[in-house]
């Protein structure tokens, strides 16, 4: 019989062959994201979900312990073919929690039938060796929660949206930095009952994204504005909040925002303009930013500069950053599809999707 425990490294590869339906899936994915082929976070969320419901689903594990070493080292293995989607690593960590909460709920079931006679359960439901123990109806308590994890994510825009006509009013300035579908579809819903509002949009050059939000939201009816990068203080005075998306959303509050979000964030700072970041709380990671190429890519300086034209500086170097760090004290709410939230709260959200011992997933 195959062993339930997957193993790590190359020998993953193999231990995933005995179910060619699930390898295939996995080997997909793998080269999906090594090859940025995934377009978006939430994209990439759903995929990462149905690939390890389809492990659980598949491969033989008896004890919420078996099950959490296959998650974890086919999660280990997408976190590291593209540690830059930190996505990956939410649902990942998102998955084990669910395991966690489900083997204690089982277990109290248990202990409940049997009369409470044996040791409770300790504050975190995992005293002693009690992951070890199989309890019945796990297995279908995990897919059933992971189901409602998958729903949740199916539904993240309408519940973000929800919330637009309560921070979008008559008559104001937005200013947001490229493109976001998440803020685009919530200043959609809000063109829906209030037109009187008009968007700026930073190009953020150089891939100029901004342009193509510009386009989709004139075309939905809304008053628009292009601006270039470095016209953003100079509007900031007529600005009465910045709309920001993120890549991601770290520990501490910070975002992992599109190239040009932390110069806008300056600004507003400095004119006392409010900054409001609209995502699901599925970017929201339980990781910290120790420096600050962490959590960046750098894209092609050819968009910068022509390869000609660097011959005449030799020793110059051309960065082309895909994302700014925006530390949380240039942050005033973060708009979720579960409400409104400010910094510190986070801590909360973080200990209500999260295990602190999935911190790391070796």
């Amino acid at each position: 019989m195959k062993s339930s425990v997957a193993p790590s490294g190359k020998d993953l590869d193999a231990w995933l062959s005995t179910w060619p339906h699930v390898h295939g899936q996995y080997r997909s994915l793998i080269t999906s994201l090594q090859r940025r082929k995934v377009a978006g976070s939430l994209p990439c969320a759903k995929m990462t979900i149905e690939l390890l419901k389809a492990v659980m689903g598949t491969c033989r594990w008896t004890t919420a312990a078996e099950l959490m070493s296959v998650v974890k080292r086919v999660g280990k293995a997408l976190v590291d073919a593209q540690p830059l989607q930190l996505v990956v690593g939410n649902v990942v960590r998102r998955i084990l929690f669910i395991i966690r909460e489900e083997h204690k709920n089982k277990l109290r079931e248990v202990r409940a039938r049997e009369g409470g006679a044996t040791a409770s359960l300790s504050d975190d439901g995992e005293a002693g060796n009690e992951l070890e123990a199989s309890v019945p109806g796990l297995r279908t308590g995990v897919m059933e929660a992971i189901g409602e994890l998958q729903l949740e994510l199916d539904n993240v825009y309408n519940e973000i949206c929800e919330l637009a006509l309560e921070h979008i009013h008559a008559n104001e300035v937005i200013l947001t930095v490229g493109r976001s579908k998440t803020v685009e579809t919530f200043l959609r819903e809000a063109a829906e009952r209030r037109r009187a509002f008009e968007v700026i949009v930073a190009e953020s050059a150089p891939d100029i994204a901004g342009r193509e939000m510009a386009k989709s939201l004139a075309a939905a009816g809304i008053e628009t504005t292009v601006i270039s990068d470095s016209a953003v203080y100079a509007i900031m005075a007529r600005v009465n909040q910045v709309l920001l998306p993120c890549r991601a959303l770290i520990a501490n509050g910070g975002l992992i925002a599109p190239c040009g979000g932390h110069m806008a964030a300056l600004a507003a700072k400095e004119l006392s303009v409010p900054v409001v970041c609209v995502t699901g709380l599925f970017k929201l990671s339980p990781v910290y930013r120790h420096d600050q190429d962490a959590f960046n890519d750098l894209r092609s300086p050819s968009a910068l500069i022509e390869y000609a034209d660097t011959q005449l500086l030799p020793e110059a170097d051309f960065l082309n950053p895909a994302y700014d760090y925006v530390p949380p004290e240039l942050v005033d709410l973060y708009i979720t599809n579960t409400g409104g939230h400010q910094t510190f709260y986070l801590y909360r959200l973080l200990g209500e999707y999260y295990h602190h011992d999935d911190s790391s997933l070796d």
